[in-house]
């Protein structure tokens, strides 16, 4: 027999607001072979950077075609098989976002997705900062590698920040949740804010870089640094604005 408490000063349950951090899905092709194989080739490359990671999934780049070809209940599959929680779609047609609604999807209309615009712009310098294949414990839970790493090496630090005390060789790729600080030259690719911490930071003595990226926004080689950083102690951040998010550079006198 069910009790049920008549007494308003202590009620079964309270309605309030809550923030929810998501991962979003950016979809290009409705082809699932071609997502498979992607998403394939990030888990391999990546093991672990996923982890039941609610998600959205935004079709807002595909047209009506696509999304008429669009397979959303395989595609679910195909995501919870990679250990993402896809819970509301974005951008849908009207007949997609039925089926997104059948399959328990929420509509993500309004949610704002981070778009990439890979541009960076030299910075007055900044404060230097205090000196802060083996793991060993660091200030803060960060993860701190005391060496270099070689290309093809690849190290992730999962919901803190990563220290390197040595290069970064071209080929390697060092990921954190939090901030990136290379002791050493940065020849390879940095990816600060992995699961979307638009605060992170990246800090190298010489940076020389293949890629960077905060919070998804990317900048890569092809695109060369200014010469006043280019090999320098530099840090980069997030910055966002009217016209979006952009990297800023920043050379650093240590």
């Amino acid at each position: 027999m069910a009790i049920v408490s008549e007494d308003p000063s202590n009620p079964c349950y309270e309605i309030k607001g809550a923030d929810l951090s998501l991962v979003a899905l950016v979809l290009k092709t409705s082809d699932k072979v071609a997502l498979s194989r992607a998403l394939d080739q990030q888990m391999a490359e990546s093991p672990g950077f996923f982890d039941h990671d609610p998600m959205v999934i935004d079709v807002s780049g595909l047209s009506l075609v696509a999304q008429e070809a669009l397979d959303l209940s395989a595609l679910m599959t195909l995501l919870r098989q990679h250990q993402l929680v896809p819970l509301a779609i974005k951008g849908a047609s009207a007949a997609l976002l039925d089926l997104a609604k059948g399959a328990g999807l929420v509509d993500a209309s309004d949610a704002r997705i981070r778009r990439s615009t890979p541009l960076v712009e030299p910075q007055a310098p900044a404060e230097p900062l205090a000196d802060p294949f083996t793991i060993s414990p660091a200030v803060s839970g960060a993860m701190r590698i005391d060496k270099s790493l070689r290309s093809g090496q690849q190290v992730y630090a999962k919901g803190r920040d990563l220290i390197v005390m040595g290069m970064v060789n071209a080929g390697a790729e060092v990921i954190a949740d939090g901030h990136i600080h290379v002791y050493g030259t940065l020849r390879g690719k940095a990816i600060a804010g992995a699961r979307g911490n638009t605060d992170a930071l990246i800090f190298a003595q010489a940076m020389e870089p293949e890629l960077i990226s905060i919070a998804g926004v990317y900048r890569t080689s092809e695109n060369p640094f200014p010469s006043e950083v280019l090999g320098l102690p530099a840090q980069i951040c997030l910055q966002s604005g009217p016209d979006g998010d952009k990297l800023l550079i920043s050379p650093l006198k240590l």
